[in-house]
């Protein structure tokens, strides 16, 4: 290994400059490239982008999509200066800015923008620090030394663009530093190192041979969104598709749970009617009071018939005063799902 090629600093860029650097280089000379982010992705553990995704948007056949958490993104942004001072403060090691966009000295397609880089004070070693922040519900993917796989591919990747043997993360999901705070470490590991960039080299091939990666492996939902996002609304005029008879058992298991699920659903429905018809004599002794009690030898009952109350606009009136603006608020959503029916012949 040899140090990394330092491309350009991508201090003070544009979004859209940032963005073209990062898809082919400064001089756009790069046919495509890898980032960080995108190790996940093509593993397929990525929670936000599948293989698919980031395939069609690197050949250019798709446009990136606006994230549904894309305020969350933008404020993890905020707070990696926040995670790299906290992570300077509590472990000692010297934290460096560097806004370097660079290069793997052996696989020209591997580009990284690192957080943060540390020189560690017990031994004086250089690494890379990743910056991260999540919510406290996402906290318990940090416990006890553990962090989420999706950033050990991507810290592991930089650690061999940088040609540095140690990496750490400083992660947050609170405004208390003492507890709402991990900063686990990992080491360079050359069996793992090869691996990633095996798939890597395949990933590659796949590019410039215009071979699109499956959904194998993939979370069935982020698949199902990445379909929909690939191939868009569904065409009337289209013809029907002749299925291969090794496709029989998948789309009977589905013909047989959506019957299922319309069995329950149906049962539901009938509860749901059997309390309302034995709710009316229990809302007639409640009136105006929220709660009351039963009590018996065993045990007690607890009723609660507690007013609930919500602001939501009113559609039609929105509709008969101010058409215009309610013309301007509606917004189209598209949604298609797979149904199997058996019809006998």
């Amino acid at each position: 290994m040899s140090a990394p090629i330092a491309l350009c600093d991508t201090n003070g860029m544009t979004r859209e400059r940032w963005f073209e650097c990062r898809m082919h280089g400064p001089k756009g000379d790069i046919p495509y490239t890898v980032g960080g982010s995108d190790v996940a992705a093509i593993f397929g553990v990525s929670p936000w982008t599948s293989p698919l995704d980031l395939w069609m948007i690197k050949k250019g056949k798709m446009d990136p999509w606006e994230k549904v958490n894309a305020g969350q993104l933008e404020m993890g942004h905020f707070l990696e200066p926040i995670a790299a001072h906290f992570y300077a403060r509590k472990t000692g090691n010297t934290v460096i800015d560097d806004t370097m966009l660079y290069q793997h000295a052996d696989h020209p397609y591997a580009l990284g923008n690192f957080d943060r880089r540390f020189i560690r004070k017990t031994d004086g070693k250089p690494g890379i620090l990743e910056c991260k922040s999540c919510t406290y519900y996402k906290a318990s993917e940090w416990a006890d030394g553990r962090f989420p796989l999706y950033y050990e591919f991507q810290l592991r990747f930089y650690l061999a663009i940088a040609d540095v043997d140690i990496g750490a993360f400083s992660a947050l999901w609170g405004n208390n530093p003492e507890n709402d705070m991990a900063m686990p470490e990992i080491e360079r590991d050359p069996a793992m190192e090869d691996l990633i960039f095996e798939k890597l080299e395949e990933w590659n091939w796949s590019l410039i041979h215009d071979k699109p990666p499956t959904l194998a492996g993939v979370a069935p939902k982020l698949a199902l969104e990445s379909l929909a996002r690939v191939y868009g609304p569904s065409n009337p005029t289209a013809p029907t598709i002749e299925f291969p008879s090794k496709y029989e058992s998948p789309l009977r298991q589905i013909a047989a749970a959506q019957a299922e699920i319309s069995d329950y659903r149906s049962y539901i429905k009938k509860k749901e009617e059997e309390v309302e018809a034995l709710t009316v004599r229990i809302t007639e002794l409640m009136k105006e009071h929220e709660h009351g009690i039963l009590e018996t030898t065993n045990d007690k009952l607890l009723i609660d018939f507690v007013t609930k109350r919500k602001r939501q606009p009113e559609t039609k009136l929105l509709k008969e005063k101010f058409p215009l603006a309610y013309e301007q608020t509606l917004k189209t959503s598209e949604s298609r799902k797979i149904k199997v029916t058996v019809e006998a012949k």
